[in-house]
């Protein structure tokens, strides 16, 4: 049984299917995740999403967002990384191999390859809400956008014909 958490977190979890994760100083990185076990659980390494410190982690904080996208709370969160073949494993990873969209192979190949290759992470919370309702922050927090080998210029785009221009 799950021990008892703030139940703003546990209407947010109820309802994720993405968050915010924060590692250390690090940048909060959008991940997917799952809701089980009063807990969210994360895969992140090769051929997975990128969450850099996450494997190593022993605390992270959480923010997640409402029915309407915005931000609702963000969390303390203990992480834990749990071992290909536990009694934990058996339970939670068939539950992310089916969350887990355009999964490349089949369910057990992309559990045998999470437990060759990748962290499967369980963030449980570790205290009440850091930030909601009034504590959220009122001003956008908009931030540049980081560089990354993904971004690139945009194309003109291809004309099979040649377009003329109105006189």
């Amino acid at each position: 049984m799950a021990a008892m958490t703030h139940p703003l977190i546990d209407e947010a979890m109820k309802k994720a299917a993405i968050a915010w994760v924060t590692v250390g100083d690090a940048p909060a990185l959008a991940v997917w995740c799952l809701a089980a076990d009063g807990a969210l659980w994360v895969v992140s390494g090769p051929g997975e999403q990128d969450v850099p410190g996450l494997a190593g982690a022993t605390r992270a904080q959480v923010t997640m967002r409402g029915d309407h996208g915005g931000r609702v709370v963000t969390w303390p969160a203990v992480v834990a990384a749990i071992e290909p073949g536990s009694e934990q494993w058996e339970q939670v990873v068939p539950q992310l191999v089916g969350k887990r969209l355009n999964a490349p192979g089949t369910a057990d190949e992309v559990a045998a390859r999470w437990a060759a290759e990748c962290t499967v992470s369980r963030l449980t919370p570790a205290g009440g809400p850091v930030e909601a309702g009034d504590t959220l922050p009122d001003e956008s927090l908009v931030e540049p956008v980081r560089e990354t080998p993904a971004r690139r210029p945009p194309r003109r785009p291809f004309r099979l014909h040649r377009v003329r221009r109105p006189r």
